[in-house]
């Protein structure tokens, strides 16, 4: 391996890889892609519900509203004419109760300031006709809203990205890193072998100099940056982690579109919704279970700290939460009818009854650390948003767009 990379992308999630991609297909950038995992998207790419987000609810004129909408757009032609599987299906955001049923104009003209002008407010009739399984007072319909196969996305990504030079190291985990004098910084990282059983024993460090370092390593992105020597802490924010579960339906589908419930205020999540996948097959979730911070004072990051605390595992005592509220708009639901099925966990940079963060991409002129762009928060709709972040990254390096 080269001792010097102009670019290093920590991070093969869906949001890291479309940027190595960004910078290899359209700049022309020696990208290094450093993974932890064995493979891409191990992490939260991969335990999401896999939506392709209008994006509505954000605040106006945020990086989540703008990336959201813009993103959207720019994937839907991207899965075309890569041939990935998607489906636009729409969503459907219902109201059960007089309070939320006041609450879908808001929605509505929120989604108009951040460019979702194809939202529209449908009788309970209406809704019958197009789910007759969905009891609700009243909804709005969300027709750009979809659903993509979020690993064929990501091997896209990859191999856009690999067709114009970039490489990707797996099973590496940086360990330190240290700005030096030239404007370059120096990483230093483990990499793991497979084949031993003591695989922290069986790391070997190494170290690479970079011109850039774009650090989307998802839920560990914080503690990066505490690892780079010189790094201005006081632009790194504290690391939060929200945990959601999902439930898979026993036999067919009762829907065809996605059903969300109205979502409340100062909430981690946008409530136990359904969602269906590209075998049509139904999945409620993800709820909202707030972690404890794991203590990483001395993890060397060869492991996936959170996979080895069995925080992945869902608790099947939560399903009696999820029928309670998905009976709210699918009365129809059987007892014993819902499966445990799997966990992700957001990384998020606000706790818990805090309001929501926007995304925070700290590059140059915020930290005044030259070729450095940290990306915090990076939760959904980062799926949605990550082609439009790999343009923000882009112009954070005084880059092309």
């Amino acid at each position: 391996m080269s001792s010097h990379v102009q670019t290093v992308v920590i991070g093969a999630g869906v949001v890291g890889l479309a940027i190595a991609r960004k910078l290899s297909k359209f700049l022309g950038h020696e990208i290094l892609i450093l993974e932890t995992n064995s493979i891409i998207g191990a992490g939260t790419s991969s335990r999401n519900s896999e939506v392709i987000h209008a994006g509505i609810y954000y605040a106006k004129d945020s990086v989540k509203a703008k990336a959201c909408v813009d993103g959207k757009n720019m994937l839907y032609d991207f899965l075309t004419k890569y041939n990935v599987k998607y489906n636009n299906c729409g969503k459907l955001i219902v109201a059960n109760s007089k309070e939320e049923l006041g609450m879908l104009d808001s929605i509505v003209q929120k989604g108009k300031e951040n460019g979702v002008n194809d939202l529209k407010i449908i009788s309970p009739e209406q809704v019958k006709d197009m789910e007759p399984e969905c009891h609700c007072m009243g909804a709005i319909l969300s027709p750009s809203t979809g659903i993509v196969d979020s690993h064929g996305l990501m091997q896209a990504f990859q191999g856009d990205a690999e067709d114009h030079g970039a490489m990707i190291a797996y099973n590496c985990s940086v360990i330190s890193g240290k700005i030096l004098n030239d404007d370059k910084t120096e990483i230093t990282f483990l990499q793991k072998d497979e084949e031993e059983d003591n695989t922290t024993a069986a790391a070997v460090p190494d170290t690479i100099t970079c011109d850039n370092l774009i650090n989307v390593a998802g839920l560990y992105a914080p503690h990066i940056s505490h690892k780079i020597n010189n790094f201005p802490t006081k632009h790194i924010p504290k690391a939060h982690y929200a945990k959601g579960s999902y439930f898979s339906l026993e036999g067919k589908s009762p829907f065809q579109m996605l059903v969300y419930p109205v979502p409340l205020k100062n909430t981690a999540g946008l409530g136990v919704h359904a969602t269906i996948d590209m075998q049509n097959r139904t999945k409620f979730g993800p709820d909202v279970e707030w972690l404890d911070e794991p203590d990483l004072t001395n993890w060397n990051g060869v492991d996936d700290i959170f996979l080895n605390l069995k925080s992945y595992q869902v608790d099947e005592s939560r399903a009696d939460g999820f029928y309670a509220e998905i009976r709210k708009y699918y009365p129809n639901l059987k007892d014993g009818s819902l499966i445990a099925d799997y966990s992700g966990i957001r990384p998020k940079i606000s706790g818990p009854g805090e309001a929501a963060r926007d995304f925070e991409i700290c590059g140059p002129n915020k930290h005044g650390v030259k070729g450095h762009v940290h990306l915090y928060g990076i939760e959904s709709p980062g799926l949605t948003s990550s082609l439009a972040l790999a343009d923000y990254v882009a112009t954070e390096l005084n880059l092309p767009p």
